[in-house]
């Protein structure tokens, strides 16, 4: 093979394969990462819990339109810089170089804490169905590693593929909820339907902060739209829409199914329902006015929302590692992709190893499998990435103020401010809540210890970039570069201007 043969494919395998996903497949990864199910599940009861209090509705209808704010300057980032490293990208463009390697370091330790939580979940979900139905009683160890390999073979086969398969289990997941959601609106306690929960005042009670930042929770998924950006059909308009659309559909879904759970129990009921049953609440109101076939069905897509978020989150973080592969922030063997898939499988199977490891550690030293790792690891990998969307949402403003790009106005500079002084807000308000959202005692050493953790790989970031800088000034300068760092092309620094057929759109 020629030399520039080499050169040729050694650039293709260092890039995604393009013009797989539409606008409907990569909603289904957001969506899928967002897990609506075990949201409205887990989440919302666990809100009402608490907090004490029953304004979890008219939260999701508020940080839905915060994100919805924040996306104004996000997507029109994303039309001028299409890179799967999404918030590394974003911010060494914005802030530079030393601060994107920061946010890729977060990323990983968020998205790494929120997928491999997700294997505790699973096993402890399924175990008793296994038992119920087929009378196999298993560890939950057992069913992590089953659900381990799935999604590691999953996460080597074409991007494609793995949309598919969250398609047909999200749609099933969405359904569920709407027919528990519209059986207890259809039996709201007393005769008549309460709609005390949307009530706005609910936000300004004692205890609200805690519930806004739990509702940012049910949201963490929705960023990773331009993680899949390098693999989109027109992926300047896909990514918008994708971005919106699921922004929009989670929001709706949450309201909808918080609101009619308190409209079935009262609203002067609900919250100590939620503490006495827990996550059991939609599934008794669903026993109640549906049956127990609805609760067998509810609980199994439980159990699938669990798997498709798996899929997702596996998805997100093998192709931010391959991003930073790809640039040799990390190891460049993982910036390779295969020939035959497009799928980045060096970084796919490092993800896979991640996950065997936390699985075996947890099973070997007996701990536990739903708060140890399911519930902390998850709350603190959300919270992760609340910070990391408070961060990128600076990085939108300085990056449009030094090139505007065409952008208005409005997507340069309102939007993405309001956005960015809201979600500083939040964060604050997550930090300080931090002992109730993983129900530990205001001074217990973990409130701390967690979302420290996010600081310690910021420092490490900012450490392994200045070492890159005087050690190995060539990686350094093809920080942010993306695909383009296969072809010798940088955009650092350089603004997109609207694509002509065929042209790259650099300047």
């Amino acid at each position: 093979m020629s030399h520039s043969s080499r050169l040729g494919a050694d650039r293709v395998s260092r890039t995604l394969a393009s013009n797989r996903l539409g606008v409907p497949a990569v909603v289904f990864f957001v969506l899928s990462a967002a897990t609506p199910l075990t949201v409205v599940a887990g989440v919302v009861t666990t809100g009402f819990a608490v907090t004490g209090i029953i304004g979890l509705p008219v939260a999701f209808a508020a940080i839905g339109l915060l994100l919805a704010l924040f996306a104004v300057g996000y997507v029109a980032m994303s039309r001028h810089i299409t890179n799967a490293g999404a918030f590394y990208t974003y911010v060494t463009h914005g802030i530079g170089r030393p601060a994107g390697v920061s946010a890729a370091y977060m990323a990983l330790l968020a998205y790494n804490l929120l997928q491999v939580g997700l294997y505790g979940i699973i096993g402890v979900a399924a175990a008793p169905q296994l038992d119920d139905w087929f009378g196999i009683s298993v560890d939950w160890w057992v069913i992590a590693l089953v659900a381990w390999a799935i999604v590691g073979i999953l996460g080597v086969l074409r991007i494609d593929v793995n949309g598919t398969i969250l398609a047909v289990l999200l749609l099933a997941e969405m359904a569920i909820i709407l027919i528990y959601a519209f059986a207890s609106l259809a039996n709201p306690a007393g005769g008549d339907v309460s709609f005390e929960a949307l009530e706005v005042g609910n936000l300004f009670e004692s205890g609200a902060g805690a519930i806004l930042v739990l509702a940012v929770l049910g949201f963490v998924g929705f960023e990773a739209s331009v993680v899949y950006s390098e693999e989109s059909r027109n992926p300047k308009r896909t990514i918008a829409l994708a971005t919106y659309i699921s922004i929009a559909v989670v929001a709706v879904v949450y309201v909808l199914a918080s609101w009619a759970m308190t409209v079935a129990a009262g609203p002067d009921n609900i919250v100590p329902f939620a503490q006495e049953f827990q996550n059991g609440v939609i599934f008794i109101q669903a026993d109640e006015f549906l049956g127990a076939t609805w609760v067998d069905i509810g609980e199994t897509l439980f159990v699938t929302s669990v798997f498709a978020a798996m899929i997702s989150f596996h998805n997100t973080v093998a192709r931010y590692v391959f991003a930073l592969g790809r640039e040799r922030v990390l190891p460049a063997a993982l910036g390779r992709t295969s020939p035959s898939s497009g799928a980045p499988v060096a970084a796919s199977v490092v993800q896979s190893v991640i996950g065997l490891v936390v699985i075996l550690v947890y099973a070997i030293f007996d701990l536990d499998p739903l708060v140890q790792l399911f519930f902390n690891l998850g709350t603190t990998g959300g919270f992760g990435v609340l910070a990391l969307v408070a961060l990128t949402s600076v990085a939108v403003i300085v990056f449009f103020a030094r090139h505007p790009s065409g952008e208005n106005t409005w997507r340069r500079v309102i939007a993405p401010v309001l956005a960015m002084i809201l979600l500083v807000i939040v964060v604050i308000l997550a930090i300080a809540n931090y002992d109730i959202l993983i129900g530990v005692a205001s001074d217990a050493p973990e409130r701390w210890i967690l979302p420290g953790l996010f600081l310690v790989a910021a420092v490490i970031g900012l450490l392994w970039a200045q070492f890159l800088k005087t050690t190995r000034p060539e990686v350094y300068d093809a920080i942010g570069r993306g695909a383009n760092a296969a072809t010798g092309i940088s955009v650092l620094d350089l603004s997109a201007q609207e694509d002509e057929p065929g042209q790259p759109s650099l300047r």
